[in-house]
């Protein structure tokens, strides 16, 4: 989808390299968006994002100051990313020692990631799923779970016209 950047907003303090963005989707200053990467429609960059370029963001995403969004994440339409969130590629991470493939990391349609999670790689989130804040994810969550801790557990389903999550 190559974008029709007239219908963006890029702050001028921002480097996009990508021109594959939804119209309507709004890019904050100091936004790092490598080429490559794919962000859908309306969604939200906010300031000190950083974005790889195999990165794929659907649509009306919100991703919060402080979040880096690192090769091999797949985001789905609907996903709010709270603020530091921190994404994992690299199981066994080593200086100047790169993996012939990263991790692919799934977030589904509709999930939230609280402010400061600690999401690792190769993992699945859910449709519907929330991720509470400073959580650890260790392993795959269920959709409509919700998920709290360290490592993150199951607290419960999250049930059709939720409107606070307790």
């Amino acid at each position: 989808m190559e974008a029709n950047l007239d219908k963006v907003f890029i702050h001028n303090l921002a480097d996009v390299a990508t021109r594959d963005i939804g119209g309507g989707t709004r890019i904050w200053q100091f936004a790092i968006v490598l080429a490559g990467a794919k962000i859908g429609s309306e969604c939200n960059v906010c300031a000190n994002v950083f974005i790889e370029g195999d990165v794929v963001v659907g649509d009306r995403v919100t991703i919060k100051c402080g979040v880096q969004l690192w090769n091999g994440l797949r985001v789905g339409d609907d996903v709010f990313i709270g603020p530091n969130a921190t994404f994992t590629n690299d199981r066994f991470p080593r200086s100047k020692k790169w993996p012939k493939k990263y991790l692919e990391t799934i977030i589904e349609d509709g999930a939230s990631i609280g402010a400061g999670a600690v999401i690792l790689p190769g993992l699945r989130i859910g449709a519907g799923a929330f991720v509470a804040a400073g959580s650890v994810v260790t392993k795959n969550v269920d959709p409509r779970s919700l998920v709290c801790g360290n490592p993150a557990r199951h607290v419960r389903f999250i049930v059709e016209g939720d409107v606070h999550v307790h």
